[in-house]
């Protein structure tokens, strides 16, 4: 053994032979560093900050989503290369055991396994770097299409970002070699010998595991059903598939068991020859059958839920825009209806005519205007399904509620539909039941003022409102403008210092593009540095201006962003899903082979092991 080259010579013909086991492995190795290696340079391209003027959470949103997925990426990385590595050490024990059988101690094989390891880490992160390099600009191009954000000119080499990726594989690949050579540490010359023919003990039927596997997928999927918006859905997301993921487990180990033994004690189905292999095969197996099963199941669901989520929300990006968004130019202006200077109440129509007469004034034309007011407060949901303004109070069930009235004339304006509504009817959108209860309680008083009361004649399919979707939200269109006023002196009464003002938006299509558009904002906002810019609107609280074009970015970017990150995790989870089925079917074909042999031996023809194989 003292000859220092034996040992490359050893570890390069193990990798030869044992080919088809490591050469999906490295390539496995390889696209995960290569995906990592992009994730980081596109964040630390220094093209990527100065890629969107005007648009300050561009590159924000760049590095927030390309961390997020490092960390995803890596963390998945991790456990996929010890999984797989614990599949290469089971298909090396007869070969290690006859290494030691030959005189090779267990500190020469263990010189033989870091060689594999400096060679496997070599193909893999050299490798992946290089494709990395190679990719970088064409994901950078899908990345900042998918963002609606323009491309970063030149070529970048992250060598920061190579070190470390290099670093954070070196290190993972280190950790499966402690493994590999605790295992040999351990491990007898014999036991190596005779691992394949170790058999395994029946598996036991566990209803316990039974039980908890249904209770816990059985909860998980009632979470999913009732959660019904944003708020909910966030913080119950994690809870649900950490809880469907155990019931998969659980169902997958306890309940194919189950199965699997009541075939058996049907004799009529057992005894036959293809079912007799089949089923005691996978019998005397499933423990660890269940557990890969398990695994390709939840990387596929995680693939479908992430590509559909994300692309369902890329794809609704127009709509959500139009929504929030309805014009060009979008004004909203807080104020109270009954000021402190009741000789001066704000004036609507003068805010809407100087709002046009300052675009036009810029050279641009107005091509159409319409304004619309609303009063958003929140509230709480009560058991007998009416709603209390005492949101917290013991007797409301769920999350709060974000109720909005807005008049008939209001929801003419923004739809083109006519309700045709009378005093005491609404039609209503988010809420159930024939009628509308809402209880003027004082909060934390729970002294309740009155009620107002609406018969539902119409359900409306869609909110009409630009309010965020993120809590769950009831609309409420009234007959008039005196009745959603008669609601705001109701609220003001019973939230006192917290009450809700009331929102006034004017919407403006102008006859210009983006760029113009950037610059009516900043002489706007010049504009109204002057004191005497908005006499005669009357009294009023605040006022914003908001651009389509710039919610559209920000809602692109968020929306782009989300997909761009499913598809490259997915990526990675179809590869490993892939490779597991690959790992899999090949270690249990060498597992069956010799026992498939042993049938024919003792008088199966080579049809019915095919059959039984199938």
């Amino acid at each position: 053994m003292r000859n220092s080259g034996l040992f490359p010579k050893l570890a390069w013909q193990s990798i030869r032979n044992n080919r088809k086991f490591y050469l999906p492995y490295i390539l496995a190795l390889l696209g995960d560093v290569a995906a990592i290696y992009i994730m980081n340079a596109l964040v630390k391209d220094p093209g990527a900050a100065n890629i969107t003027p005007g648009r300050p959470n561009g590159y924000m949103y760049v590095s927030m989503f390309m961390n997020l997925g490092m960390v995803i990426a890596f963390l998945f990385s991790a456990v996929f290369v010890l999984y797989i590595n614990g599949f290469l050490m089971k298909q090396r024990k007869k070969g290690l055991g006859l290494y030691n059988i030959l005189g090779m101690g267990k500190g020469h094989i263990a010189v033989v396994l870091v060689v594999e390891t400096v060679y496997i880490g070599i193909a893999g992160i050299v490798g992946g770097l290089a494709v990395g390099l190679l990719l970088h600009k064409l994901v950078s191009l899908c990345l900042h299409k998918t963002m609606n954000m323009p491309v970063p000119f030149g070529f970048y080499i992250c060598w920061d970002g190579m070190a470390q990726t290099a670093l954070l594989f070196a290190l993972l690949l280190g950790a499966a070699l402690l493994v590999n050579l605790n295992r040999v540490r351990v491990a007898n010359p014999i036991e190596l010998l005779r691992s394949g023919n170790v058999g395994e003990r029946e598996p036991r039927t566990r209803w316990l595991l039974t039980l908890l596997g249904v209770g816990t997928l059985g909860a998980g999927y009632y979470i999913a059903v009732k959660t019904k918006t944003g708020v909910e859905a966030i913080m119950w997301y994690f809870v649900a598939v950490f809880l469907v993921i155990i019931g998969t487990y659980c169902l997958f180990t306890a309940v194919s068991v189950f199965i699997l033994k009541a075939l058996r004690a049907n004799k009529s189905f057992y005894y036959k020859t293809s079912h007799f292999i089949g089923v005691s095969g996978m019998l005397y197996r499933m423990k660890q059958n269940a557990v890969g099963l398990a695994n390709i199941c939840i990387l596929c669901t995680m693939v479908m839920v992430m590509l559909s989520g994300t692309l369902s929300l890329y794809l609704g990006t127009e709509d959500i825009i139009r929504q929030q968004y309805p014009g060009d130019i979008n004004v909203k202006v807080y104020y109270v209806p009954d000021p402190e200077d009741p000789e001066d109440p704000f004036d609507p129509e003068a805010m809407l005519s100087l709002q046009k007469g300052f675009v036009e004034s810029q050279g641009v034309t107005v091509t159409k205007a319409w304004t619309n007011r609303e009063l958003g407060f929140g509230a709480g949901l009560r058991s007998d399904g009416t709603y209390t303004t005492d949101r917290f109070s013991d007797g409301t069930v769920g999350s709060v509620v974000s109720m909005t009235v807005l008049s008939e004339a209001d929801y003419t304006a923004l739809t083109g539909e006519a309700l045709g509504l009378k005093p005491g009817e609404a039609a209503v959108y988010g809420a159930a039941g024939d009628t509308l209860t809402i209880r003027w309680t004082v909060a934390h008083e729970g002294r309740e003022l009155g009620q107002s009361t609406f018969s539902v004649v119409k359900k409306l399919r869609e909110d009409p409102t630009s309010s965020p979707m993120i809590a769950q939200m009831v609309t409420v269109v009234v007959p008039d403008e005196e009745t959603v006023s008669e609601l705001w002196e109701l609220q003001a009464e019973a939230y006192g210092v917290s009450r809700s003002n009331m929102l006034w938006y004017a919407h403006l299509d102008v006859d210009c593009d983006e760029a113009m558009l950037e610059t009516l904002e900043a002489r706007y906002e010049e504009a109204v540095e002057d004191d005497s810019f908005y006499d005669g609107t009357g009294s009023w609280y605040s006022s914003r201006w908001d651009l389509r074009s710039e919610g559209a970015a920000e809602t692109y970017g968020l929306a782009g962003g989300f997909l761009f990150l499913g598809i490259f995790l997915g990526f990675i989870f179809i590869l490993a899903t892939v490779l597991i089925i690959y790992y899999k079917q090949i270690s249990e074909g060498y597992e069956d082979k010799e026992r498939f042999e042993i049938m024919q031996k003792v008088g199966l023809s080579r049809g019915e092991v095919k059959r039984s194989i199938h």
